[in-house]
């Protein structure tokens, strides 16, 4: 018997028994449409993560000075030493001073407004652009200016747009707007990018009580060097407090790296656990061919007494098995895409994450693989036990 005959048997009798070939595929249906969907929203969850933190920078270290195991210290005018020490591979650096305390417009205060203390040189950093107004400048940090630049949720939200020249109150402290960020979020929100104030670190530091910053964010010129650039900093750090532990650098893109591995890791245990339901379904494929091999036992005999040999026989279940497997591997990778897209729709829509659920060309063409392995796997222990049956014995089963 010819490949072409025993897959068109084949298909003949799974679509001779409708509704039990479906439930003997429904474990590879479920196994694939789970393995597809987590994989995709893996895919998703890395693609959310890498441009969220293209909107921090990937190009940035951040410095944290701990001051632990020494009484050194490092004054900004020492990190900006820092910054031309390293030109080569620093561009520009500004401290970053996070505010604590009440942030008020007239009575309303503004509970999820984030108030931070930066350089002049801290938009520039971020390509954070400036609509109405101006940015911070040097005087302003030279002078403890009491002026600051706000997000453009502030401003639309409490000033109706028209927030220059305005006063907003930061720990009591009264400052005056002189510039108005351009909107950063596709829709902005209380405590998003929008929602924030900025002030002159040393304004900051002072007003916060610390007297002395103790972070600062660098920026790499070529981030292919990110790795060497860090090394270079942490080591003009050491030169300053010769002591590891005082001092803390964090890149931006190590940390997407680390963050992206973990995901990784939990994703694969997940798509590992899901794929538990393609052996339960090789399993029932395994099952139902013995049934089939005990329904079709005279038939076998009569094949078997016409001279068709045990190979021929063999193949054709496990052609049969295969075939059941794929037809199952593609309506999971059917079900995949549907589920996926209503993930995807779920998590726009309710959750709120600008985030799609994309199953890659690797998870599918690893369904298929994996189905059709699958129906080979398991359709050989009852090919075989059909291939060795005695045609006499056969022909005689009732």
């Amino acid at each position: 018997m010819s490949f072409s005959e025993s897959l068109s048997l084949a298909l003949q009798n799974i679509w001779g028994s409708k509704m039990r070939s479906f439930l003997t595929m429904l474990g590879i249906i479920i196994g694939i449409a789970a393995v597809m969907v987590i994989v995709g929203l893996g895919n998703g969850m890395e693609n959310y993560m890498t441009d969220m933190f293209k909107t921090i920078g990937t190009n940035i270290c951040e410095v944290t000075l701990t001051g632990r195991d020494t009484s050194r210290t490092a004054s900004v005018e020492d990190m900006y030493e820092v910054l031309r020490d390293n030109a080569r591979y620093f561009d520009n650096m500004s401290p970053t001073v996070s505010m604590r305390g009440s942030i008020k417009v007239g009575t309303e205060e503004l509970d999820y407004t984030n108030a931070t203390g930066v350089a002049e040189t801290y938009f520039e950093i971020k390509s954070y652009e400036i609509a109405e107004g101006r940015a911070l400048h040097y005087m302003d940090m030279e002078a403890r200016s009491r002026v600051c630049v706000i997000g453009s949720y502030v401003a639309n939200e409490y000033y109706g747009g028209h927030a220059v020249g305005e006063t907003i109150r930061i720990n009591g402290a009264e400052f005056t707007i002189v510039g108005v960020m351009a909107q950063e979020d596709d829709e902005p929100a209380r405590g998003m990018t929008d929602d924030v104030v900025y002030l002159p670190y040393s304004t900051a530091a002072r007003l916060s009580g610390l007297g002395s910053v103790s972070s600062y964010s660098f920026t790499v010129i070529d981030e292919d060097n990110v790795s060497i650039a860090k090394t270079a900093l942490e080591n003009s750090l050491y030169d300053i407090f010769r002591s590891e532990d005082a001092y803390m650098v964090i890149s931006m893109t190590q940390l997407l790296s680390v963050m992206t591995d973990m995901l990784n890791v939990v994703i694969t245990i997940l798509a590992v656990i899901a794929g538990i339901s393609l052996v339960v379904g090789g399993v029932g494929i395994m099952n139902i061919m013995l049934v089939s091999v005990t329904e079709r036992t005279r038939e076998i005999g009569i094949r078997k007494a016409l001279g068709a040999k045990e190979s021929s026989i063999m193949v054709q279940f496990v052609i049969e098995a295969a075939v059941t497997a794929c037809i199952g591997g593609i309506f999971g990778i059917i079900a995949g895409f549907g589920f996926s897209s209503l993930g995807t729709v779920i998590i726009t829509n309710i959750l709120g994450f600008d985030m799609e659920v994309t199953p890659s060309a690797g998870s599918i063409v690893l369904a298929v693989g994996a189905s059709a392995a699958i129906g080979v796997a398991f359709g050989f222990l009852p090919a075989r036990k059909a291939a060795l049956l005695n045609p006499i014995d056969a022909l005689r089963y009732e």
